[in-house]
């Protein structure tokens, strides 16, 4: 049996060696050559496909504990969001299930709101004068600095008096020439008249000696008229103030020739102390303040500075304009204010507050209690079993953090100003802190009515 010859050990085709156990080549002792053809007695065969390529016997494991790792790490994945999940709080929200939710509350009281009207205004004088000389003549004299208060009548300027004075005493002159003159024509007339009695005179010599007397007594007075203009001039040469105020800068220099047709003038003065703020409104609200005016009430205004922060002064209305702008819709109204502190300047742009009136007694909320949506406006109300409900509710004038509300509150109630985006009607709530009071004093500045409405 030895000497029979061994077929040789061959792999079958398209498998690889790995899948029956066995290396890439066989053992040693199973490998054995095959002879060589004979090419004349083979026939022709196709070519044998290539051995797959070489797979090392641990890729198969390899691949396994990858596999292996990735499942541990996607079951770690897995294992945290539950465990997440678990300690997350439940959900909130409007459309969420009800639950109680910590909400702030504050409780409706009542008071006293003001109707006020807002508008913006110009501080405008009551009275601005602009300081010309009355003749003409070198200025000699200022006895005013620039910004200085003065009061009616102070002395101002001088202008040079000397040719008037030279004029009035010529005048003067002439005044008692012309007197004397008459005094002789009416001792005349009376010797005249005794001659006349007796007969030793024509009357028409009286008559004639009467009528020079009347021509002396015109005379007479246009002298006197002619002393009192020089007089006049040499009044007009001391320049005082006409009225009280604050005087400007000075527009001319002593030594200057002054005349009366300069348009500049010595100085001008403004009248600061009253001092008035025109400012406009829209003629819808006309009709309320004539209402209020015809009936005796003085309506209170008060200025503020342009940011409306800082409070200048307090005045009353004394006149509105006696028409309407038809270009703007808009009426003028002048308040004065005393302006002891001077804070309103001439030509300054103030916020004025008009106070047309005042509610009182009314239900008051915080601002923040109002909400808007399907309803319309509404607020929150917490009812005894610690659940809200919706109350639609009319607003009235407001200012500050508060709002009066003329429908659909009464004083007592609670209502939410803190949570409220939270909530539903019909919501369980837990009122966090306890309530607070929405505060009974009346806001320092309100809003303009129209606005509120």
């Amino acid at each position: 049996m030895d000497d029979q010859p061994t077929a040789p050990f061959r792999v079958p085709r398209g498998l690889p060696p790995s899948v029956h156990g066995l290396d890439d080549e066989p053992p040693p002792s199973l490998r054995v050559a095959e002879p060589a053809p004979q090419p004349a007695t083979v026939p022709h065969r196709e070519p044998a496909p290539a051995p797959p390529p070489h797979i090392p016997p641990r890729s198969g494991l390899r691949r396994a504990l990858s596999w292996l790792l990735v499942l541990l790490l996607v079951g770690g994945a897995v294992g945290w969001l539950v465990w997440r999940a678990g300690q997350a709080p439940p959900p909130t929200g409007r459309f969420q299930p009800p639950g109680p939710m910590p909400v702030g509350t504050a409780r409706v009281q009542t008071g006293d709101v003001p109707i006020v009207l807002s508008a913006l205004g110009t501080v405008t004088p009551l009275a601005t004068v602009t300081v010309k000389p009355q003749i003409g003549g070198q200025l000699i004299e200022l006895a005013f600095e620039e910004g200085q208060m003065v009061k009616k009548g102070d002395f101002l300027a001088q202008i040079d008096p000397r040719q008037h004075q030279v004029a009035l005493a010529q005048a003067e002159g002439q005044l008692a020439k012309n007197r004397a003159a008459l005094r002789n024509a009416e001792i005349d007339l009376a010797r005249y008249r005794t001659l006349l009695a007796q007969n030793s005179i024509a009357r028409q010599t009286v008559d004639t000696q009467a009528a020079l007397v009347e021509q002396n007594r015109g005379t007479l007075q246009a002298d006197q008229a002619l002393v009192d203009a020089q007089k006049l001039n040499l009044a007009y040469a001391r320049i005082v103030a006409p009225i009280s105020g604050r005087v400007g800068l000075r527009q001319v220099d002593p030594g200057n020739y002054v005349q009366t047709n300069d348009a500049n003038g010595i100085v001008v003065i403004t009248q600061i102390q009253p001092i008035s703020v025109i400012f406009t409104l829209p003629s819808d609200d006309l009709l309320a303040v004539m209402r209020r005016m015809r009936a005796g009430a003085p309506l209170a205004a008060t200025a503020f500075d342009r940011t409306g922060a800082m409070r200048l002064d307090s005045g009353t209305l004394t006149t509105v304009d006696n028409q309407i702008d038809t270009s703007t819709g808009m009426v003028k109204l002048r308040a004065v204010f005393e302006n002891s502190e001077q804070n309103l300047f001439p030509n300054l742009f103030v916020n004025v507050q008009l106070l047309l009136d005042t509610l009182r007694g009314t239900p008051l909320v915080p601002i923040a209690a109002v909400q808007r949506g399907a309803p319309g406006t509404f607020v929150y109300v917490v009812k005894p079993d610690e659940t809200v409900a919706a109350q639609p509710v009319t607003l009235g004038p407001g200012g500050g953090e508060r709002v009066a509300v003329t429908k659909g509150l009464e004083a007592g109630q609670i209502v939410v100003i803190d949570g409220a985006d939270r909530l539903r009607d019909g919501a369980k709530v837990r009122v966090a802190g306890g309530g607070r009071a929405a505060g009974a004093a009346a806001p320092a500045a309100s809003t303009p009515r129209r606005s509120a409405e």
